[in-house]
């Protein structure tokens, strides 16, 4: 079923980019750079950061990387799936796909922190929770990589919500049918009013980032598995295998681990860890429809 205002012309066209974008070269993995802590900050786009950067101090100079993959889904798989490197990483994460896209057994450790810390009320897994997560494990594990994927910026806006997005799903779709894409694209919102609240969740987890920066040690890189599109191509959000380039390229910034133990983690998972898995198979029509392009 297609989305209001959105037509056969429309969903034809997202399916041929994706349908190129399946055989086009993927782009650089993070296992080929150098890091001891990977950041991802989800849908992080790069021109985003680079205008809020400057005012936490956090980061100076913000390169750029290709993603290899325009999903989260696509980024998973594609990053871990074949990486022997994946045996010596702890991966501390908000993303809901990775109990459908990575295997568990082959990590260090795995700790799923949105099957235990997500709230209800905004949607979405808190970015304290991963901080306070990684910074555990990073001290209990001391792992060669440690990889912390917060869900800020990605929609729900935390600090600014829109009227009408209802959040992500835990229930097989990783965006829900009203989002802030679908309402851009209908004309309910405008780019200004979903850009404002974008910017303002990047820099609601900035400061969380700033806490795992001043207690870990090593080589700390920041990263995004993916941007989101604001009507470049005709498209908005970050649908999959969709080659464009505004969504395909990502920040790179590092920064150095200061080492303080000025935090003190106090959430502990619940014993044993959930495993039920909450996604199914549900192909690419349901794919399509969960970022509101059917």
């Amino acid at each position: 079923m297609r989305e209001p205002g959105v037509g056969l012309l429309g969903t034809a066209y997202l399916r041929s980019l994706q349908a190129v974008g399946r055989f086009l070269p993927y782009g650089t993995s993070v296992y080929t750079r150098d890091w001891d802590v990977l950041v991802v900050l989800d849908a992080c786009r790069v021109d985003l950061l680079r205008d809020v950067a400057p005012d936490t101090g956090l980061l100076r100079d913000i390169g750029t990387l290709r993603s290899v993959g325009s999903s989260s889904s696509e980024w998973l798989e594609n990053t871990f799936r074949d990486e022997p490197a994946v045996e010596e990483t702890v991966m501390v994460t908000g993303n809901t796909w990775t109990d459908r896209y990575l295997d568990a057994t082959r990590f260090s450790a795995l700790d799923e922190v949105w099957k235990y810390s997500w709230d209800e009320d905004v949607g979405t897994v808190p970015a304290d929770a991963i901080t306070d997560r990684a910074i555990a494990l990073a001290r209990s594990h001391d792992p060669e990589q440690l990889v912390v994927h917060y869900m800020q910026p990605h929609h729900p806006f935390v600090p600014a919500p829109l009227t009408g997005d209802d959040g992500m799903s835990r229930t097989g779709d990783h965006s829900s049918r009203s989002n802030p894409w679908t309402l851009l694209r209908r004309g309910e919102m405008t780019q200004a009013e979903v850009w404002a609240a974008y910017e303002a969740n990047l820099r609601h987890v900035l400061p969380e980032v700033a806490t795992l920066v001043e207690n870990v040690t090593g080589r700390v890189a920041v990263t995004a598995d993916h941007a989101n599109l604001f009507g470049e191509w005709g498209l908005y959000g970050h649908p999959m295998y969709t080659p464009v380039p505004a969504l395909l390229q990502v920040p790179w910034a590092v920064t150095t681990g200061e080492g303080h133990d000025t935090y003190t983690p106090s959430l502990e998972p619940p014993e044993p860890l959930p495993v039920s898995r909450v996604h199914t198979d549900t192909g690419a029509q349901t794919q399509l429809g969960a970022l509101g392009y059917l």
